[in-house]
Formats: C-alpha cells, structure tokens, sequence
C-alpha cells in the first residue's frame, strides 16, 4: 500500500522540534523510555492472553531485542507484545491527544529559558510526568521508524519520521507481532553528550542502569558480528548470539541488604511513569498459611487525577508473573497515591475482577497494607518530620476520605494525620497532642472549618476562644467538612465545632457566673430579641444573644446537628439536593452597635432609622463568615442609605 503523508498536530510539531535540537544533555534516556514501552506492551499481551483465549497470540517467548548495528548506524528495539493497530499509531504516535502536551511544551520551554535544560533530573522529570518518552528518540535520531502489529490482527503499520513537521504512515502485511523502532542515529559528539549508541558496552551500561530489574529478558544482538549464516544477505550480514544483559531479579523478592536506594527509586519510575524519586519506599513480607510480598511507594507530588478520586492500583503478580497492572482492589480509595508491587504465591493467574472482589486473600492483603502504610505515615511524622509534612501537604485532604469511608481503620488513619490549629501558625498538630494541651476543665476538641486559614483565623465564631486561649484545629479542605460528623470522638473527647450550638466556655464556676449576668442580658434585650426576630423571620431561625462575640457585632451560626454552609454547597456543587434549613444569629450584647440599636428599639421601636437594620446586622454577619446576604442588592441600598443618613 502505498504510503500516506500527514502533518504534525501543532503541539507535538513544536515538541518535536525541541527534541531534535536536543536540550538535554543525558540522553541516554530515550533507550529507558523505548525499553519501558516495550516492557508494558509485553505486560499488556501476557495479561490479554491471560483474558482472551481467542487471542491467538505466541506468548511462548516474550522478550525485548535491541539490535546495533554499527556499519548502518541504527539501533533496534523491538519486542513481541500487543504491538499497536493502525488507529492507534495514528492516536498515540502520530499526535499528541494527552491533555498534558502543551503544558509540558511549555515547561520545556521555561526550562531551556532557566537555563535548567541540562539537568538530567530535569529532563527526565519532564519527560515522564507527561507521558512523551517515545518522542526523546529524536534526541540521538535523524530518523525514526516504528513497525508494529497488534496481537490478532492480520497486518500490520509502519510509521516513519525525521521530526521535521510530517510523518508517513503505509500498511505492511508480513510485520511481525509486536512493536519494532528502528532509529537512524545521528553522528556521535561527545561535546554534545551524544555517545555511540551502537557500541556494545554503552547499551549494557544503559539497562543495567535503568531497566535491571525488569521482569522481561533484554537481549543485546550485534548486527554484522559472528559468522555469516547460510543464506544471509551480503558478507557480514550475520548477527551475534543474543545476549542477556539484564538480571531480571524481582526487586521486592531481594533482602533489602542486595537492593540499593537507587534500585527502588528506578522501579518506582518504571511502574509509576513519575521520574521523581518516591518520597517513601515500604518494604511487605508475610509469610505463613497466605504468603505474598509487596514493595510499595508513596509518591513525592500527587499524581494526576488522583483529587478527583480517579481510581488507581498497585501491580499484582502471581508468582512473579504480572496478572494486572492496576489492581485497585489491593489498595483502598484513600490511599489510591500508593504505588508499588504484590506478588502473591496462591493466587490464580486468570483471576478476574469480578473475583477480586471476593476473594478473602484479597481483603486479607487490603486490609494490611493499609495497616502497614498507616504505620509507616505514623512513624514518618515522629521520626522524619519534614518529609511527613511534604507528604501531608500533599496527599492529606486525601487520606482523610479515609476517616468517612474506612471506619475499621478509623483510629489508624487518625494517629498517622496531622491538622492546623491555632496553637501554631506554622507546625501542624496530632489529636493526641491537641488533648495534651487541653486547659483544665475543657471537655471537647474545638474545631472550625473554612475556606482557608485566615478566613478560618478572622471568623467572628474565634473571638471567645481566642480570648481565652483555647485551642481550635483549622480545618480547610473540603472533606473537611465530611469526616468531623463521622468521627464522634477521640479518647472520649467529643469533636466539636465552634460555629454550631451554643459556645459554653470556662470552668464550672465560669460558667454559673456567666450564666447569671447571661440571664439578666436576656431579660434586658427580650423586647429586642423579640423584635429581629419577627423581622428575620424568613431569614433565620431565631435571634439569639452570643456568649462567643467579643469584638464583633453579630454572627451566624448553626443549631448542633444541622449541616454547615460550606457542607450544603458542597453537596450542591456535587447535584445534590439539600434541604434548607434556617440559621441563627448571634448579637453581642457588649458591642456600641446592638447596645445602641437595643437603647433606640427601647426609646421608639417603630423609627424610621430603626427600618432595615435587623437586615443590615444579619448581612454583616453572612459577610463576616464569607458568605452572602440573600438580597445582596437590598443590603447594598439599606447600607447606602444608613451611611447617607449618618453624613
């Protein structure tokens, strides 16, 4: 078939130019990234196998080839995995669909501008976050072919490009199963870090480097050495006997006393495509009646998606034979982060999902890596601090989901987190330090959730507690507002928010004191009280006098068991019906304001200055707390109106 021309989608013209001028100076890289595709697309074809029997696939000898051949100046990378269908050539190679690709262009860019270019742990971040690795072979290349069959298909694509702008793309009908890429090389120049890449050594340096330990065998062939085999084209057509030239040892099968630091981190690359060292590495070894081994990382920055509860797994093997690459059934949802390996000894090796799900050894595991990841979050904090706090501040508000849907773990999941609090604007604290610190006759946890830390810090509702320096945990993401309902105490302590019910603070003695002089107040500001009440009808539930306002007029708060405003918005955004529910507003009797509106309610309550102010205080309180009055237009002219009057 005759072979067909397309142009570049934009973004990867522009990726592939940068590519080709070569802003890195490791460039060893593109052999990682070629032999990793070609490690995932073996994984793919022993997993379809595995599920399809119709496949029809050879899955006797899968392995990785890489051909040199110096006297045409190419190197070859092929293996006999899944291979690509035409369709897929053209979605996956010939543009760049990932919604990434312009922001790592533009990284690129901002890179070579910083002047970072030539940082190899740069590049090779850089590549790997955004998914682009087949393209760095334009690095060392002048031209790249790809020939691939996919499994079950009867023929196969050929995809040719010298990075310039365009690529070809023809049917081929005798390709083999799998995937070969075929690279011209450009001339070495050692100025330039661009090394031989067809000598025998380099390539051996390479695998053993970054690709040892994976589980396919890497076969190293020399084009034009050895004898000539019979009917071999031309003198010196013959190739080597194959090499193996990586060990293949399953890194999480070694004592820890055989692996080094860097060992893990490359396998932590390779199965996460995130070309940052992991910020933890967690070794697992049960034996005894149910025996499997896990080797699992926490992530140093979150991986894309995973906010927005897009589901993920750790690889699960069988005997060292990988059965599914993201088993998302061996790791609950709140710790979805979690990368790594399991390899279990008594599973089946055509285990669907649907058993999965089922199967006791299955939750057996589940349940101790979560265990086992807790206690290592819990030993973090003690122990390494401020890569605790790294971890935290990333990945935080997402163990938290925990504390709502995994209540066997609950007290787990609470020992291993840490929240802002008043108590340090910059250290985070645990519960159990929280309850350390309680003053003498406290008997609750306080907390206050909020958009963010100042406005949380500026709220009405912590004038009283401020006052009398009791600690309030912070609380700003939005599971935030979720798992305080579902976690009724800790150590007995009951969690309490600040915003909601009544503020009853002091001692025992405090507090009949308070409630005396709060008695005669209420006898006092009775007609008052009565007053708003009737004007806020529609608006809250009653007007109430506050225990909690030292500073500020008013504020809003809610009865104990009704949702907070920032819970109802949630629940809004997600669709959800929420029922309406008034609030109440509190009024400080100490402040010149309400004493003054109470004094002029008293002398002639039917005033005209008196008209609107029940709503004006009951803005300035929705304001106050981040919200906002229901007429906002009406409080603005009300407001108006008042300041005109006052001038």
């Amino acid at each position: 078939m005759t072979a067909e021309t397309f142009e570049f989608q934009v973004e990867a013209s522009r990726l592939l130019r940068m590519m080709v001028h070569s802003i890195y100076s490791n460039k060893d890289v593109f052999l990682r990234e070629l032999v990793s595709n070609a490690s995932d697309a073996l994984d793919k074809l022993r997993i379809e196998a595995l599920r399809d029997d119709s496949l029809g696939a050879d899955v006797s000898d899968l392995h990785i080839e890489i051909e040199t051949d110096k006297d045409a100046r190419t190197l070859t990378v092929r293996d006999n995995g899944i291979g690509m269908s035409r369709e897929e050539v053209v979605g996956l190679i010939g543009t760049i669909a990932k919604s990434g690709t312009a922001e790592f262009v533009r990284k690129l860019e901002e890179a070579q501008k910083a002047g970072e270019a030539g940082n190899p742990a740069s590049a090779e971040a850089l590549i790997g976050q955004f998914g682009v690795g087949f393209y760095s072979a334009f690095m060392v290349a002048d031209e790249v072919t790809l020939l691939t069959r996919r499994a079950g298909e009867e023929s196969g694509t050929r995809w040719t490009s010298t990075g310039e702008g365009t690529y070809t793309i023809e049917t081929v009908d005798d390709a083999p199963q799998g995937t070969s890429v075929i690279l011209k090389l450009k001339p070495e120049d050692t100025d330039d870090r661009l090394f031989d890449y067809t000598a025998p050594w380099k390539i051996r340096e390479i695998v053993k480097r970054y690709s040892d330990f994976i589980t396919w065998p890497i076969r190293l062939v020399e084009a034009g050495a050895g004898e000539v085999e019979k009917g071999a084209e031309g003198e010196g057509g013959g190739k080597s006997e194959p090499e193996v030239v990586n060990s293949r040892k399953a890194l999480w099968a070694r004592p820890r006393s055989e692996v080094s630091d860097e060992e893990y981190h490359e396998l932590y690359r390779h199965i996460s495509h995130d070309w940052t060292d992991p910020l933890e590495t967690i070794r697992v070894q049960a034996e005894g009646t149910f025996e499997y081994q896990a080797l699992l990382f926490l992530p140093a920055r979150p991986p894309q998606g995973v906010l927005s509860q897009d589901r993920r797994g750790v690889q699960l093997y069988v005997k060292r034979v990988l059965i599914m690459e993201e088993c998302e059934e061996l790791v609950p949802t709140y710790l979805r982060f979690v990368k790594g390996v399991v390899d279990a000894q008594d599973l089946s090796l055509n285990i669907s999902r649907e058993i999965l799900q089922q199967d006791r050894h299955i939750q057996l595991m589940r349940r101790r890596l979560a265990k086992k990841v807790l206690s290592t979050l819990k030993e973090m904090r003690t122990a390494r601090p401020e890569k605790y706090a790294d971890f935290w501040r990333e990945f935080g508000a997402v163990v938290k989901e925990g504390l709502i849907n995994d209540p066997d773990n609950r007290d787990a999941i609470l020992a291993a987190s840490s929240f802002a609090s008043t108590h340090d604007a910059e250290k985070a604290t645990t519960l159990q330090e929280y309850v350390e610190r309680m003053k003498e006759g406290q008997e609750h946890i306080y907390y206050l959730t909020g958009p963010s830390r100042s406005a949380v810090e500026s709220s009405p509702h912590m004038e009283a507690f401020r006052d009398k320096g009791l600690e309030v945990l912070v609380l700003t993401d939005p599971v935030d507002e979720v798992w305080v309902d579902a976690v009724p105490d800790f150590q007995g302590k009951k969690l309490l928010s600040i915003a909601k019910g009544e503020a009853e603070l002091g001692t025992e003695e405090e507090k009949e004191r308070a409630e005396a002089e709060r008695e005669r107040q209420r006898e006092e500001y009775a007609g008052l009280l009565e007053w708003m009440t009737g004007r806020l009808g529609d608006e809250v539930k009653e007007v109430r006098l506050s225990s909690r306002l030292t500073v500020s007029p008013a504020c809003v708060v809610s009865d104990a068991d009704d949702m907070t405003p920032g819970l109802r918005s949630m629940f809004r955004a997600m669709g959800q019906e929420v029922p309406e529910s008034k609030r109440i507003l509190e009024i400080n009797p100490g402040h010149p304001l309400i004493t003054g509106l109470r004094k002029a309610h008293a002398e002639n309550a039917s005033a005209p200055d008196l008209e609107g102010m029940p709503e004006l205080v009951h803005g300035m309180a929705l304001l106050a707390e981040g919200g906002m009055p229901g007429d906002p237009a009406r409080f603005t002219r009300l407001m108006a109106e008042r300041l005109e009057r006052s001038l």
